[in-house]
């Protein structure tokens, strides 16, 4: 009876070194704290403590109107930009018909002086003429005094038309400056100027902080904790209230690190809650983790190292995080976070599962 005894203890006692196996288990899942973007009086709540809500579903309405009226601004800041974006428009196109009227001008009093250079090459040569002849009486003094009033006139139109050369020049100059200025208040065309952007941004803003007023939940889960009532005063980007996410349960089960060489990702696990001791949960090792809190050495009095006295025949095996995930979870178990359980691994069933699935016959 002794031997079968001792040889009972050596078998459970092999079998919890291969099946490593852990007290120190919790229930963790994602809780989600619930932050508003916009601040404002909560007008309307549409949950209630520890109440099960769907995703999407209306948790709490801050008051919009501030943010409706703020639309309405943004969107006559809106149209009011576009018409005069509009009126810019027109004026760059009024700017440049006076420009191409400019340029107009300038090749008509080019053309003008041509012509008058001509005029001026006739008259002189007539008047040359008409003095050639003088002298052998083949023509009168009055012909040649009208020659000269011809070719003294056209001299005068040359000096007009060069003023008004300059003049055109002046005016094409003016107008083209007119033109590039008017081109860059307008800035670019189409949805791409930047006046009719930012509009439109102010726009897109206001309506998203119209939209922000309204908070839902963004996952299906139970909300915990709620103090938040209609009339309290929501601060954007702090949380209000906490969600816990349904679909997100783990195991995390704390094992002492002499253990960890037995455990590996993928190795069946079995989880016994203490709230449910006869419903034992399957699941898998997911993941384990890679550190710990320091415990001595960290900064204390003085900006010192705080160093805790040992013994040193003492050494007690540190506790490292085990992630285990869960299968289906029967109906009637209600994973709560932050619960208690003891986990148990069982070692190498990571390889002969994986091998199992390999002979698996498709």
């Amino acid at each position: 009876m002794v031997l079968i005894a001792a040889l009972a203890v050596l078998l459970k006692y092999r079998y919890s070194l291969q099946n490593p196996w852990t007290r120190d288990g919790q229930v963790r899942a994602a809780v989600i704290q619930v932050t508003p973007n916009v601040s404002g009086q909560v007008v309307e709540m549409g949950i209630k403590d520890n109440q099960f809500i769907e995703q999407g579903a209306l948790l709490f309405q801050i008051d919009p109107r501030p943010f409706s009226a703020q639309l309405e601004r943004a969107r006559a800041e809106y149209d009011r930009t576009d018409d005069s974006y509009l009126a810019q428009e027109q004026n760059v196109a009024s700017v440049a018909a006076q420009l191409e009227v400019a340029r107009a001008a300038v090749r008509r009093a080019e053309i003008t002086i041509n012509e008058v250079d001509a005029e001026i090459q006739k008259n002189e040569a007539e008047l040359q003429r008409q003095q050639r002849l003088l002298p052998q009486r083949a023509t009168s003094q009055k012909q040649v005094e009208r020659a000269l009033a011809q070719h003294t006139i056209s001299l005068e139109r040359r000096k007009g038309a060069e003023a008004a050369l300059i003049q055109a020049h002046a005016n094409f100059t003016s107008a083209s400056a007119q033109l590039d200025e008017a081109r860059a208040k307008l800035g670019e065309l189409g949805a791409a100027n930047p006046n009719i952007r930012a509009a439109r941004a102010t726009v897109r803003e206001a309506q998203l902080n119209v939209e922000f007023a309204r908070v839902t939940a963004p996952v299906s889960g139970y909300v915990t904790n709620l103090n938040l009532r209609v009339g309290s005063h929501a601060v954007a980007n702090q949380p209000v209230l906490a969600l816990v996410d349904t679909e997100s349960y783990w195991i995390e089960g704390f094992f002492r690190e002499t253990a960890l060489a037995r455990i590996q990702p993928g190795d069946r696990a079995r989880v016994t809650l203490m709230s449910y001791p006869d419903r034992p949960l399957e699941g898998r090792v997911e993941s384990i983790g890679w550190g710990i809190a320091q415990q001595d050495g960290t900064t204390g009095r003085d900006l010192l190292p705080e160093v805790r006295p040992t013994f040193e025949w003492i050494r007690l095996a540190q506790r490292v995080p085990v992630k285990v995930s869960l299968h289906d979870v029967p109906d009637g178990v209600m994973l709560r976070v932050g619960t208690s359980c003891s986990v148990q691994v069982f070692g190498g069933t990571e390889k002969t599962d994986d091998a199992a699935r390999v002979t698996e016959p498709h």
